[in-house]
């Protein structure tokens, strides 16, 4: 980052707000056609990428950076976007959103438990699971439509992500050093129990996709690595992402 910190963020998410608008909407008049254990995959993530964030808005206002404040409502409208290009894909397939999903619920409740770090925290768990889920979803079907809407959400996640380690490095730098690398293998663990429950959940949807259950969750975990190491060291918005 350079010298203006989180305002350098902003202007990626301003510019980024901008190039979406100016490419408009994928062509949905295609529709698309999927297994429907796939459907059922998007359909629990659509639910995931959905919600005002509210809660994290306020903290991060909170937290007196308005630069990063400003950073944060970006973010959370790209998330809504997401929503609504899923939404938008399963009306494709004449599938429909689901109004909930006890998965989404849990993490929910586990990011308002304490202060931002607490929320970020949780919120990179699911962030790192997006990311090796929409890269399969990218990948693994012949369906166009779905392939474009996967690619454009894979992408903003993969922006998503050093964003938020910068954030966490700050934050993490506030705790005293001793404490620093076991928050990291705590999160680690945690995500690894979220990788095992998600890959079972979605276990006939990933095989469709050609990703079986161990190699995504050994995927996601070393991504996991590359995430908790950007978050200790000095350059957090250097984490490279994955293919």
């Amino acid at each position: 980052m350079g010298t203006d910190g989180f305002a350098t963020w902003t202007r990626r998410f301003e510019d980024e707000r901008e190039r979406r608008a100016a490419q408009g909407d994928p062509d949905w008049e295609r529709g698309a056609v999927l297994h429907r254990a796939v459907w059922a995959g998007i359909q629990r993530f659509q639910v995931g990428e959905d919600g005002d964030g509210a809660n994290l808005v306020a903290k991060a206002e909170e937290a007196g950076d308005a630069d990063y404040a400003r950073a944060v409502r970006l973010f959370v409208a790209e998330e809504q976007n997401h929503a609504r290009l899923l939404a938008r894909l399963l009306a494709g397939g004449d599938r429909p959103a689901l109004s909930g999903h006890w998965s989404d619920t849990v993490f929910v409740r586990l990011r308002r438990l304490l202060g931002l770090r607490t929320e970020l925290l949780v919120l990179m768990i699911a962030e790192v699971v997006a990311l090796r889920y929409y890269r399969a979803l990218r990948d693994g079907t012949d369906d166009a439509l779905t392939s474009e809407v996967a690619g454009r959400i894979l992408a903003d996640e993969r922006r998503h992500v050093p964003f938020h380690c910068e954030r966490l490095h700050h934050s993490l730098a506030e705790l005293p050093a001793v404490t620093r690398r076991p928050v990291m293998v705590l999160w680690r663990l945690l995500l690894l129990a979220a990788t095992v429950v998600v890959a079972a959940d979605h276990g006939a949807g990933l095989r469709r996709l050609g990703v079986g259950r161990r190699r995504f969750a050994a995927d996601v975990m070393a991504s996991a690595s590359e995430v908790a190491e950007a978050v200790l060291t000095p350059r957090p918005d250097a984490w490279s992402g994955g293919a």
